[in-house]
């Protein structure tokens, strides 16, 4: 196990760190409109009402859980358990790359999640407006959500098991954080997983290649084009993502940083691909650092999403 030393652990630990300085209940809540949706449930944006501070509210659906705990009729003693989960990763994140929950109910039948709203939707939505996204802003992206699994895996010692532009959130400031951390439900389309191999850290570091090279190239890597006339099915997808040389960067679009980075990350064999804290120090990264590139310019002037999938 990777162990941080003091000066890494204080680097993921600002101090404008992401607690409240007042309390959160569901009657302190107004609904403002409908944000996301999706096979999870509905986000939804939310109000304090005597503060004013937006909120992303995500109502979890009764099919959200692979065991089916979540129903109308739960257990007492269950309905508690996954509460006191929820309130481990309640407002105790460290880290500004990973979202927080703040807080946590249920309700009727369902869970609620009261989350950090980022304004400007998720890498989605971006890519969705600016179709693609140039190198020295994706190092920008890159690095904030390597710092952010750095934490989950060294410090929280979890596999986040669904990293994608739809999970990774941005807000005006270019502020970028990955969603979707607290419950790792979702199938994501790592080579080990879909033979039925183990999973572990360097699951999230594939989907992190795969989810930067389709920001940069404006499509998902398998596909050929963005408007391909007959795309694969789901099937031939996994088959091609198992028997297929994994994809790369094209050298003649790209930097050799670039590619060398994407190449660390889509790896076949897990273990030979680079670890979050090692992918921190790729000349990919140190390339742009010194040159003070401000994602807040480029995701600043995008129009805000309105009723996004999630």
């Amino acid at each position: 196990m990777v162990k941080l030393n003091r000066l890494q652990c204080d680097q993921l630990r600002p101090s404008d760190c992401k607690e409240l300085d007042f309390e959160i209940t569901a009657e302190d809540l107004e609904t403002m409109r409908v944000i996301g949706k999706g096979s999870s449930g509905v986000v939804q944006l939310v109000r304090h009402k005597w503060v004013g501070k937006l909120f992303a509210m995500k109502g979890l659906s009764v099919h959200f859980y692979e065991l089916q705990v979540i129903q109308m009729n739960i257990q007492e003693k269950i309905r508690k358990q996954i509460v006191q989960e929820l309130k481990i990763n309640q407002a105790s994140s460290q880290c500004p790359h990973v979202a927080v929950c703040y807080h946590s109910f249920y309700h009727n039948g369902a869970f609620s999640l009261v989350l950090e709203y980022m304004d400007r939707g998720s890498l989605v939505d971006v890519i969705r407006q600016v179709k693609t996204i140039l190198e020295p802003y994706l190092a920008v992206v890159c690095k904030q959500v390597l710092q952010g699994l750095v934490y989950l895996h060294n410090e929280r010692h979890v596999i986040h098991r669904d990293i994608k532009p739809s999970n990774l959130l941005v807000n005006h400031k270019g502020d970028v954080n990955i969603h979707d951390h607290v419950f790792f439900y979702s199938f994501t389309l790592q080579p080990e997983r879909i033979s039925g191999s183990t999973y572990d850290y360097s699951s999230d570091i594939w989907s992190l290649g795969m989810s930067v090279l389709e920001c940069a190239i404006g499509r998902f890597p398998y596909l050929e084009s963005e408007d391909q006339q007959n795309p694969p099915s789901f099937y031939e997808l996994l088959a091609a993502i198992i028997e297929s040389p994994p994809p790369t960067a094209p050298s003649v679009q790209f930097s050799p940083e670039f590619c060398s980075f994407v190449s660390a990350c889509l790896q076949k064999d897990p273990p030979a691909r680079a670890s979050s804290l090692d992918l921190l120090s790729h000349p990919f990264i140190k390339k742009f650092e010194d040159m003070d590139i401000d994602l807040g310019v480029l995701v600043g002037t995008l129009e805000p999403p309105v009723n996004c999938l999630r």
